[in-house]
């Protein structure tokens, strides 16, 4: 990819339907791209990327998926949630995932050495907060979790993948009609009793949120542990200056850039690094190239380096749909990497690195499992 990049930062690229598009590499090719309204994210316009795909464009995104959605659509979404985050709202959820993680670190120390990283704390903690934060019920985890694995995964069929989908929807829309009936004080429940969404919106909007939040920050959780553990002295800087906790999390989502890739519909001709692309033509981003482009990150961009100024990376998006819940992600991350180094200061793999398995076949990158252990006090 870097050698493309440096090459053609926008490259002719095949796609397993046969269908002919683009390939971006570039920090500023893709960026561009993201910010640029002439091309659209409105899934039946667009070709799939992934080998074992559908034939010919995407079904259409369910109402309410605001991946799927182009202004104004997705402008009324967006500012009707963008004003549900808010400062108060988000300053409860920093002191529950203070206690969250607190909790989770102490049942760790409780069971002693040895455990899968990503079941004891990486995967409940941001759970616990995205249902606190909508009024999903924690006990239904196992089930919606099970759908949104699916629907993530690029090794079962369409036919599979869709039915996930429909099952998250169809779970959702039992919960939505309960917050009809009955609305709580929670993301939900406001949107539920305030809001001018249909049945059918509110739930694609719960459903979008719910799967959104348990898979990418699970991910950065516990992929960032496993970059820190195979890069010490950046784990070292980190566990001993509290201080660098932010700057660290922004280089880490550059670093390791999880939503690996986007696609986007050219929905005009479009000229761009002296190429024509065409109206209809699909175009596929590569975030992890332009993250690690050094034309925009120099001093070793393939290097872990919790000391850089990562601003301006992708690995939240850009334009308009950047991370809605970037706010709450960014807190569960500096929250969380931190507390679990200095609560265990010696933990480290429990199998050599090129043994834990990576999430090579999903969408959002990162690890199935991550075996570590420690030395007890």
């Amino acid at each position: 990819m870097a050698e493309l990049r440096d090459e053609r930062p926008l490259t002719r690229m095949a796609y397993p339907d046969g269908h002919v598009g683009w390939l971006a590499t570039g920090y500023d090719t893709v960026r561009s791209i993201m910010g640029d309204s002439r091309f659209s994210s409105r899934y039946e316009l667009m070709h799939y990327p992934f080998p074992g795909g559908p034939e010919g464009p995407l079904p259409p995104a369910p109402a309410g998926d605001m991946t799927g959605m182009d202004a104004p659509e997705h402008t009324r979404f967006r500012r009707l949630l963008m004003g549900k985050f808010t400062v108060r709202r988000m300053r409860r959820l920093t002191e529950r995932v203070e206690e969250i993680t607190a909790e989770h670190l102490d049942a760790m120390e409780r069971r002693g050495p040895g455990t899968d990283l990503v079941e004891a704390f990486a995967r409940p903690v941001p759970a616990l907060m995205i249902c606190e934060l909508l009024g999903v019920p924690y006990a239904d985890r196992e089930r919606f979790q099970s759908y949104a694995h699916t629907a993530m995964s690029l090794a079962v069929t369409p036919e599979e993948r869709y039915g996930a989908m429909v099952g998250l929807q169809d779970y959702m829309a039992t919960l939505v009609a309960a917050k009809r009936a009955d609305p709580s004080d929670d993301l939900l429940g406001d949107l539920a009793r305030d809001s001018d969404l249909t049945d059918e919106e509110l739930t694609g909007v719960g459903g979008f949120l719910l799967a959104a939040g348990l898979d990418t920050t699970t991910n950065m959780i516990a992929h960032g542990t496993f970059a820190l553990l195979v890069n010490p002295a950046q784990a070292e800087a980190l566990r001993t200056d509290p201080e660098l906790a932010p700057q660290a999390v922004e280089e880490l989502m550059r670093y390791l850039t999880i939503a690996h890739t986007s696609v986007k519909s050219a929905l005009e001709d479009v000229e761009l690094d002296g190429r024509l692309i065409e109206a209809g033509d699909t175009v596929t981003l590569s975030l992890e190239a332009a993250n690690r482009d050094p034309e925009r990150f120099p001093d070793h961009p393939d290097a872990l380096d919790l000391h850089r100024k990562a601003t301006g990376h992708l690995g939240l998006g850009h334009g308009i749909h950047q991370c809605l819940g970037q706010q709450l992600a960014r807190v569960e991350m500096t929250v969380a990497l931190p507390a679990l180094l200095r609560r265990f200061p010696t933990l480290r793999l429990a199998v050599p690195a090129e043994e834990v398995p990576l999430r090579t076949d999903m969408n959002i990158y990162g690890v199935h499992r991550l075996p570590v252990t420690w030395d007890e006090a």
